[in-house]
């Protein structure tokens, strides 16, 4: 429940899942109710997909939350689902507390990387999106999810545990049992969608094994309540930290005006750590003697363990269920999971598209992730090292203030400051070179620079995402105003390829926009007389003129029905109608 606070905000420290009946029939059962499965609802029910979601937990809590920190491609998401400005509004603690990511000694300490603090006269803008970045507690985004649901009349039901899946050829038939009671329910759905974390029930029962490199060692990560702290620390502290000391390392962060999160570690993977010695990390994380207490330790490695793939038949996997990694960002991969995955779904249930379009869904997402993860697991290897070789080098105590603690200091800003890796490409970089459903140009993917974690560029090209930019002087940009639909860029006074796209999609009922951007800045951007933009905000096509075949062999290829020509493996052949109810006819 979200109770009014002090803070002027709305504390979300306990989610309750709403106690409810799963249905008998729906178009696709969403299994786990974290914030992917709920962003999954939100989205596919924004397309007219009747969904519903099933967990087996009845509350989510503060103190078990994970991820804090959402990108600006996170937070573009949650514009257009138009749930931004309810994220915004909820809080666990003061907004004012962030001033982005302090490198300290302790939370009392010295700062060792200085950070620009935000100037309340200063510049601002987002670079390369329209949003800026976005601290929030899980909770709170399933809260708002949650909310915005109940508004929409979706079934979600806690307390039903996924027990068994059944797939024939136009279905798949899920077996749950109410966690109490013992009640058991079939439901029948035309696709299942695994969102039930690095567990995942649904993955396990899909027969999907996991990939990648496992973890050597293991690390906790600790939610501590503190008293009143701010005669020491002010009273708008630091809200996120990173922390290099001898005995404390990595984040100290806020999740709540008392509550802290603080990793520990790392540890052999049979130890078990006492309460105390992991209670000594935290106060050396602080940097001052405090009253704490333990609420809770969950354990994580950095390791990367990503689905042999995410889709089998009718069943598909997103979030931490299709891929957990070192920590830093994962949730927001399970964000991308869901918004490439959506528009295909609704395509395939609306019979704008065949089955096999959901095929591009792994060959898109899994790549990625794939890429995403390797360079996760390399930062947190660099950091270790940084970190073993600054402690052998010593941290000077915070009480030491003399000019050779000083200058030791200023020495492990320049060791940090050189490992530090700007993850813009992490970010923005979301590109898709591998798929059968994105109409490549010639010889692009062999002339392609390299993808990097620490660069980017807008791109236009096929399978990139869509530089965004205003397209009037009232603030809206050009991914407001594609909205969910696929978007026809026209970039030339030439009507003739715009036409046909029209009457292509009208053909279809397929829903497009058109938009007609003048701004010479835009056409510099996309260099291309039309572009063609999919739902997800990823360009699909781009040329000056229509191809062999026409707009019509331009929307088959990117709605997965392939053609002849192109040589798509394992897609329907052109022309051919898919079935109504999203199989293969």
């Amino acid at each position: 429940m979200t109770q009014p606070s002090a803070t002027g905000g709305r504390d979300v420290h306990t989610v309750r899942f709403p106690s409810a009946t799963p249905p008998s029939t729906v178009d696709v059962l969403i299994v786990g109710a974290g914030p992917v499965g709920l962003s999954a609802a939100v989205e596919l029910t924004a397309r007219g997909v009747r969904v519903a979601v099933v967990d087996r937990a009845r509350t989510a809590t503060l103190v078990r939350a994970g991820a804090m920190g959402h990108t600006p491609r996170v937070v573009e998401h949650f514009h257009r689902w138009g749930l931004l400005q309810r994220i915004r509004a909820a809080w666990t603690y003061p907004p004012e507390w962030n001033r982005g990511i302090r490198v300290v000694t302790s939370l009392a300490g010295h700062e060792l990387v200085p950070v620009p603090r935000p100037s309340f006269t200063g510049p601002g803008g987002a670079r390369y999106g329209s949003q800026e970045a976005l601290r929030r507690p899980q909770t709170v985004l399933q809260q708002v999810f949650l909310d915005h649901l109940r508004e929409q009349g979706v079934n979600v039901a806690g307390g039903w545990e996924l027990r068994d899946l059944h797939e024939d050829a136009g279905s798949v038939s899920a077996r749950v049992v109410e966690v109490d009671s013992g009640e058991r329910r079939t439901l029948r759905a035309t696709y299942v969608l695994g969102a039930d974390g690095g567990s995942s029930t649904t993955r396990r029962l899909a027969g999907i094994g996991r990939e990648g490199e496992r973890a050597t060692e293991k690390r906790l990560r600790l939610i501590v309540r503190t008293e009143d702290i701010s005669a020491r620390v002010g009273a708008a502290p630091s809200g996120t930290n990173i922390v290099v000391n001898q005995e404390a390392s990595g984040f100290l962060a806020a999740v709540s005006t008392r509550e802290w999160r603080v990793y520990a570690g790392p540890y052999p993977l049979a130890y078990e750590p006492s309460e105390e010695e992991l209670l000594k990390v935290a106060r050396a994380a602080f940097g001052f003697e405090l009253p704490l207490e333990l609420v809770s330790a969950t354990t994580f490695h950095h390791a990367t363990r990503i689905a042999e793939t995410f889709r089998r038949g009718r069943i598909l996997l997103a979030g931490d269920a299709a891929h957990v990694r070192t920590p830093g960002g994962n949730l927001g991969e399970g964000f991308g999971d869901v918004v490439n995955l959506g528009w295909k779904l609704a395509a395939v249930l609306a019979g704008h598209a065949p089955d096999a379009l959901l095929d591009s869904y792994d060959e898109e997402r899994r790549p990625h992730n794939r890429r995403v993860a390797d360079h996760a697991l390399e930062r947190s290897r660099r950091a270790q090292t940084a970190l073993a070789e600054i402690r052998r080098g010593g941290v000077p105590d915070d009480a030491e203030n003399g000019p050779d603690a000083a200058l030791r200091r200023v020495e492990i800003g320049e060791r940090l400051r050189r490992d530090h890796v700007d993850a813009v490409g992490v970010t923005f970089d979301e590109r898709y070179d591998a798929s059968s459903a994105i109409r490549y140009e010639p010889d692009q993917l062999d002339s392609e620079p390299r993808w990097r974690a620490d660069v980017y560029e807008d791109d236009p090209r096929p399978g990139h995402r869509a530089p965004n930019g205003p397209v009037d002087p009232y603030g809206s940009t050009l991914h407001d105003r594609a909205g969910d639909s696929f978007a026809l860029l026209v970039l030339t006074e030439g009507r003739a390829v715009e036409d046909a796209f029209v009457a292509q999609a009208a053909a279809r009922s397929l829903p497009l926009t058109v938009i007609h951007l003048t701004d010479p800045g835009a056409r510099a951007v996309y260099g291309s007389a039309h572009v063609l933009v999919r739902p997800d905000q990823h360009v699909a096509w781009r040329g000056a003129e229509l191809p062999d075949g026409g707009a019509g062999a331009v929307l088959d290829h990117v709605l997965g029905h392939g053609s002849a020509e192109d040589g798509a493996p394992g897609l329907v052949a052109a022309g051919t109608a898919p079935s109504r109810d999203g199989g293969r006819p």
